[in-house]
């Protein structure tokens, strides 16, 4: 039995090589640097990305019409022109006022109880057409008296002219004295006068039952309703039965600075026709379009201005 145990010997050949420093845990601080900058990269990286998506995403939106649809692109024609000499308008800009040009109030000329109501509120009335009618019963009866009346007289008078033309006859074969022939002469003037007197008359109570039916003066719209069948109206004119105002045409008062009233009044002397535009109250939309007729004859002196009415 050997006396030592034997010891492999192991030389440089059989030795394994030493692991990399990776395989040991460890990093060196050389490394540790370019993985930081590698993240700080990526991170911006990220960020400049969605910044970059969120502006795309907003142009696109801004671009887009209420449609929806992108904005069309394409080519533009242009037109050209050759430039000429002429004058330019000059506007006066004021606050106007809407007046008709008649505006009737329709009054009671007698006294009654009226009957019938022919219009309706807000009704286009045109001239002649009925409104309203009073009882006229008590007005025809007075005109029956003075008719009768008339033609009484007027038979007197033809009765009177009859015997001045016997008185006349006689008168020329001496039968009469001059006397009676100048008397029956004057008396024939009174009865002519008396005929007439009764004419009047008739006249007047045929006026009198003419009121009764009271018609439109002028055209154009008539207002609310004033009164209604069984009213009693008088003849005071205290009573408003109806009003009528002409809309068509119409006319817009307004006033303007005194010292642009020369050169109105210079183009106006001139026969020159000068538009009037009338718009709404929020001066967008134009209501109508016409003409200035004429400026008033007296300037207001506390606001430098003066009227002026256009149709």
């Amino acid at each position: 039995m050997p006396t030592e145990l034997e010891r492999p010997v192991v030389g440089p050949e059989h030795q394994l090589p030493a692991p990399p420093d990776s395989a040991k845990g460890t990093e060196t601080p050389h490394q540790r640097g370019w993985v930081r900058i590698l993240m700080w990269v990526l991170l911006l990286g990220v960020f400049g990305l969605g910044f970059w998506w969120v502006l795309r995403k907003h142009e696109d939106t801004a671009a887009k019409p209420a449609g929806g649809r992108g904005a069309a692109t394409g080519p533009v024609n242009l037109t050209t022109t050759t430039a000429q000499k002429g004058n330019i308008g000059v506007y006066l800009d004021a606050i106007g006022t809407v007046t008709p040009v008649y505006t009737s109030s329709i009054t009671s000329q007698v006294n009654g109880i009226v009957t019938k109501v022919y219009y309706k509120e807000g009704q286009i009335v045109h001239k002649g057409e009925p409104l309203i009618d009073i009882d006229d019963r008590p007005y025809v009866a007075t005109l029956t008296q003075a008719q009768g009346t008339l033609q009484r007289d007027e038979n007197v008078l033809g009765q009177a002219k009859m015997d001045l033309e016997r008185y006349r006859d006689a008168w020329n074969r001496n039968a009469i004295p001059k006397q009676t022939l100048d008397d029956q002469a004057k008396l024939v003037l009174q009865t002519e006068g008396t005929v007439k007197l009764d004419q009047g008359m008739v006249q007047y109570d045929q006026v009198q039952v003419d009121f009764c039916h009271i018609k439109a003066p002028i055209t154009g719209r008539v207002g609310l309703r004033l009164v209604d069948p069984g009213n009693v109206v008088q003849s005071s004119g205290t009573l408003t039965l109806a009003v009528i105002a002409q809309i068509q045409p119409i006319t817009v008062i307004f006033t303007i600075p005194e010292d642009s009233l020369s050169p109105v009044q210079d183009r106006l002397h001139k026969n020159a026709v000068l538009t009037v535009d009338a718009y709404d109250r929020g001066n967008q939309k134009k209501i109508a379009s016409g003409k200035l007729l004429t400026l008033d004859n007296q300037i207001d002196t506390t606001t430098g201005t003066v009227k002026a009415r256009g149709q």
